[in-house]
C-alpha cells in the first residue's frame, strides 16, 4: 500500500532546505481525474474537513515587503499575468509570505504532455449499442479487484465500522470507490501536484478559473497542514491520495479519523472517514439503496432521455413500460439509467444515493461501477444471500 507521509514542517522551512540543497548541487525526489462524464469506454477517471481554528496571517504585510529585499518570479511563469496575481491574492487574502511564494511559483514547471491530453479532439460515441459499458465495467469489476476489496476491507474492518456508525455509508461503498480511484492505494498517481494545477490553472484556457482555485486552495493547505507542496504526487489534474480528493475537497471533507493530528489522504484510516464524510456530506440517506435493474416492453424507452441528471416518477415510467425489477415502496421518483452494453442497452432506476456517487465523478458509468462492486464486495463478505436491514431493498442489483 503506497503511502506518503510529508513531514509537518513549515512551508518556510522547507522552501529554505530546498534553497540550501540547490545550492549545494543535490536534488529531490521528483497523472485521470478532472471529474468528467465517462460515457464511453475510454472515459476512464479516478474523482471532492475540518479547518484550523486559526491561520497565521502576516501583519503590516506592507511594511514588511519593504524591509525585505525584493524577490522576482523567475521561471517558465515568470511573464504570467494570472501566475502573479495568484501570489498577490495569497499574500492578501490568506497571509502567506510572498517571498516563498515567489521562490515556489519561481519553480514550476509546465507539463506539455497534460496540455497534449485535455486538448486531444473529442470523438463523439458512435449511434446504437456498441458495448462500451462492458468493456468499462471490465476494468473495474474483476476477480482480482474483488479479493483485493475483500482483504482490504478486512483489514481496515474497525475503521469502516467506525466510519458507518459516524456517517451513516456501508463498508462496501467505502471500500468500492477507493477500489475504482486507485486499486485500494496500488495507484494514488506519480505526478507532482502542483505541477499539474499550475499547468491547467495557467495553460488550459477553458478550465483556467476552476483550476486557479484548485492551486489556490492547495497552496493553502500545505500551508496549514505544514507540507512541502513539492512533494505530494497523484493523477495529472491534482487529484491525491486513496479517494482521489482535489484540494478543494480536502478542505471540506478530509478528515483526521485516525486522530495523529494531521489530515492524510495517503494513509488509509483517513482515506476511509474522508470518503465516508464526502458522501455524506453530498447527502447520502443511510438505509437506501442505489439502483435497480428495470424491464423495459416496447420501444418506449429509447425514446427517453436516460442519465442519471433525470428525475421520472415510477407510474409514468410504468405507462411507458418501464418496471422496477425489485419493489420500490415509497419512492416516487426515480432516474433513468441507460448503460450500452454488449448484446443491447440495459435499464436500470437510479435512487437518491446513485446521484450522490456522481457528486464523486459526473458520470453514469462511474457510478454503477461503483454500485456494482460494492454489490460484489457485499455479496462476497456475506454471502450471496445474505441483505441486512441496513440495506434495504434498493441495494440488491442483479447484473
Amino acid at each position: 500500500m503506497l503511502q506518503l507521509r510529508v513531514p509537518r514542517m513549515r512551508l518556510s522551512a522547507l522552501l529554505s532546505c530546498a534553497g540550501v540543497l540547490a545550492a549545494l548541487g543535490g536534488c529531490a525526489s521528483d497523472p485521470p481525474a478532472a471529474k468528467s462524464e465517462a460515457a464511453t469506454e475510454d472515459s476512464v477517471v479516478a474523482a471532492e474537513a475540518r479547518v484550523p481554528a486559526s491561520r497565521p496571517v502576516v501583519t503590516n504585510a506592507a511594511a514588511a515587503e519593504e524591509a525585505a529585499p525584493p524577490v522576482v518570479l523567475t521561471g517558465e511563469y515568470a511573464a504570467y499575468p494570472a501566475a502573479r496575481a495568484l501570489v498577490d491574492r495569497l499574500v492578501r487574502v490568506h497571509g502567506l509570505d510572498r517571498a516563498e511564494l515567489t521562490r515556489a511559483f519561481s519553480r514550476l514547471q509546465r507539463q506539455e504532455w497534460i496540455l497534449d491530453l485535455v486538448n486531444r479532439p473529442h470523438v463523439s460515441p458512435a449511434p446504437g449499442p456498441t458495448g462500451a459499458w462492458t468493456r468499462y465495467r471490465a476494468r473495474f469489476i474483476t476477480p482480482g479487484r474483488i479479493d483485493q476489496g475483500v482483504r482490504f476491507w478486512r483489514e481496515h474492518a474497525r475503521s469502516l465500522e467506525r466510519a458507518e456508525a459516524r456517517y451513516g455509508v456501508p463498508p462496501w461503498y467505502v471500500v468500492a470507490i477507493i477500489g475504482v480511484e486507485t486499486h485500494y492505494g496500488a495507484n494514488v498517481g506519480r505526478h507532482k501536484v502542483i505541477n499539474c494545477l499550475a499547468t491547467l490553472a495557467f495553460d488550459f484556457p477553458r478550465r483556467s478559473d476552476y483550476f486557479r482555485g484548485e492551486l489556490e486552495t492547495f497552496m493553502v493547505m500545505a500551508h496549514d497542514e505544514g507540507f512541502d507542496p513539492f512533494e505530494p504526487v497523484g493523477s495529472y489534474a491534482g487529484a491525491m491520495g486513496l479517494g482521489q480528493f482535489m484540494p478543494s475537497s480536502f478542505g471540506r471533507f478530509a478528515v483526521d479519523f485516525d486522530g495523529d493530528g494531521r489530515r492524510d489522504l495517503w494513509d488509509p484510516e483517513d482515506a476511509i472517514g474522508s470518503v465516508a464524510n464526502y458522501l455524506h456530506g453530498q447527502g447520502w440517506r443511510a438505509g437506501e439503496g442505489v439502483a435497480v435493474r428495470a424491464d423495459t416492453r416496447g420501444g418506449a424507452a429509447r425514446a427517453l432521455k436516460a442519465d442519471y441528471t433525470t428525475s421520472y416518477s415510477l407510474s409514468a415510467l410504468a405507462r411507458l413500460g418501464v418496471t422496477s425489477r425489485i419493489p420500490l415502496d415509497g419512492r416516487r421518483e426515480v432516474s433513468l439509467l441507460r448503460l450500452d452494453a454488449r448484446g443491447g442497452y440495459q435499464y436500470w432506476l437510479g435512487l437518491h444515493n446513485f446521484y450522490v456517487i456522481t457528486r464523486y465523478n459526473h458520470s453514469t458509468y462511474y457510478a454503477m461501477a461503483v454500485h456494482q462492486l460494492a454489490d460484489a464486495l457485499r455479496k462476497r463478505r456475506h454471502g450471496s444471500n445474505i441483505l441486512t436491514r441496513r440495506e434495504g431493498a434498493g441495494a440488491l442489483s442483479p447484473f
